[in-house]
């Protein structure tokens, strides 16, 4: 412990009547989100909405403010070793996020020890009273020095992403998308929700009768004009195919249908859907903890890709990445380890793919390799290890060794860290959403809002302008 870390309390024999102390604090919306959580008052005036509406601030409930005095109680006059018997107080201006509160307490009484008794203020910037009165403690009888320890970190969501990519998305005109399948709850309501914000114009493809029963109750508007009626799998996704290759489409979503029905559907040699690049799958993660979006590729279609695949893979990701606004994504090919170790293949290809971007082989993005899982997103864990890179802690995309090592990252961020997740398929002539069965409607959303980015971005050659006016979660 430091001399600069050490805190000393104030005995009672060493009180004082006058002795006063006091701290600033900044009231945000974080601390009324918390508040809410640990006494279970969720009053609406309190809270900041949910719904993405703009209303007033809400306001800091007085208790929370009131509980402010026990900070420089606690941690300054007397300190620690200070325990609370009563307090008395009257509360007026009403504090908001973003409101800076002085926080002052002086001490006006002595009783019998170990009683003392302090006034105590709350004031605004603006000199507004936000809460006076008066606090009873038991002062430390023995001097006591503490550290200023760190709390735990918490994790709040603090960034939306996909509340950005919706909004850009729905900047653009609705894209026409053949909806295979969607014959259950989820799928349906997904691709309604994205019909509803104006992401996509539906054409959904399979069962007539069960999907106007569906629709009847998902709320979403609806209209039957939409269907295109299809007796099984195989034709839904021959359909699909078809309507694409005629321009009525230009994406597809997957409904209620395995994923190899659609992919094998759409890499046929008679359809005409395939490019010159290899598909992959890229998914886009909403972490909380994140000040960006991260993207991770491949884990759904390639199972061990060679190098020649590793190469469209990255160009993949980076051209979706770019199509999100990202002007120059910063790549990491990912490994066990940071260094090229020839008994681990994925070290080699890391380090090949990083030489060919160096030489315009793959375009758009700084790609760096290899790089572990730690060094590639965390900037201190890539000091610690004296790695000089472009990429290092700051990657926007992650390029996993195969499926697996990719499969299990992507769903450990989701449901273990609590991340959202969306995906593209990507190096067919057009982007399919290969969502999950497990994807609520919200990932369906931000699918089709990739999609309709990645298409526009490849007709105009450039991202969609970021939509003003965004509600970050914390701030809904």
């Amino acid at each position: 412990m430091t001399k600069e870390d050490a805190i000393q309390n104030v005995t009672w024999d060493e009180l004082q009547i006058g002795a006063a102390a006091r701290i600033e604090r900044a009231c945000t919306v974080d601390d009324l989100i918390l508040f809410a959580h640990v006494t279970g008052n969720v009053n609406p005036l309190m809270l900041p909405a949910n719904d993405g509406e703009a209303i007033e601030l809400p306001m800091a409930p007085s208790l929370w403010v009131g509980s402010l005095v026990s900070a420089v109680l606690g941690n300054i006059l007397p300190g620690a070793g200070t325990l609370y018997l009563s307090q008395n107080f009257r509360f007026g201006a009403r504090v908001h996020p973003g409101d800076i509160l002085s926080i002052q307490v002086r001490c006006v009484e002595l009783r019998e020890k170990p009683v003392a008794v302090f006034e105590a203020r709350v004031l605004k910037a603006d000199g507004a009273i936000a809460c006076e009165g008066f606090a009873e403690v038991a002062a430390p009888l023995q001097s006591i020095i503490s550290s200023r320890s760190a709390l735990p970190a918490l994790i709040l969501d603090h960034h939306d992403h996909f509340a950005k990519l919706i909004a850009r998305a729905a900047m653009l005109d609705p894209l026409p998308t053949a909806v295979v399948w969607p014959d259950d709850q989820n799928s349906l309501a997904g691709a309604l929700l994205a019909t509803e914000h104006g992401l996509i114009e539906p054409v959904l493809i399979g069962p007539r009768k069960k999907m106007i029963e569906i629709a009847a109750t998902v709320g979403a508007p609806f209209d039957a004009s939409w269907i295109a009626d299809a007796q099984d799998h195989h034709e839904a996704c021959g359909r699909a195919v078809e309507l694409t290759q005629r321009g009525a489409t230009r994406a597809i979503m997957k409904g209620n249908v395995h994923s190899d029905e659609i992919l094998a559907a759409i890499v046929n040699k008679h359809a005409g859907m395939c490019t010159e690049r290899r598909i992959s799958h890229v998914f886009a993660i909403d972490a909380p903890t994140l000040d960006r979006l991260l993207f991770i590729s491949d884990a759904a279609v390639n199972i061990a890709p060679d190098l020649a695949a590793k190469v469209d893979i990255v160009q993949n990701a980076i051209d979706l990445a770019r199509a999100c606004g990202i002007e120059k994504p910063k790549v990491g090919v990912l490994s066990a380890v940071e260094t090229v170790n020839v008994a681990i293949p994925s070290t080699l290809d890391a380090a090949i793919l990083s030489k060919m971007a160096d030489r315009g082989q793959i375009r758009g993005g700084v790609v760096d390799g290899p790089l572990a899982m730690d060094n590639a997103v965390d900037a201190d864990a890539a000091r610690t290890k004296g790695i000089a890179s472009l990429v290092a802690g700051q990657a926007d995309i992650l390029i996993a060794p195969n499926i697996e090592a990719g499969n299990m990252l992507a769903k450990e961020l989701t449901f273990v860290a609590r991340a959202e997740a969306a995906g593209l398929v990507l190096g067919a002539r057009i982007p399919v959403m290969l969502t999950s069965r497990a994807d609520n409607e919200r990932a369906r959303l931000a699918s089709s809002a990739l999609a309709a980015l990645y298409d526009h971005w490849r007709k105009t050659g450039s991202a969609v302008s970021e939509a003003p006016q965004i509600v970050s979660k914390a701030a809904e």
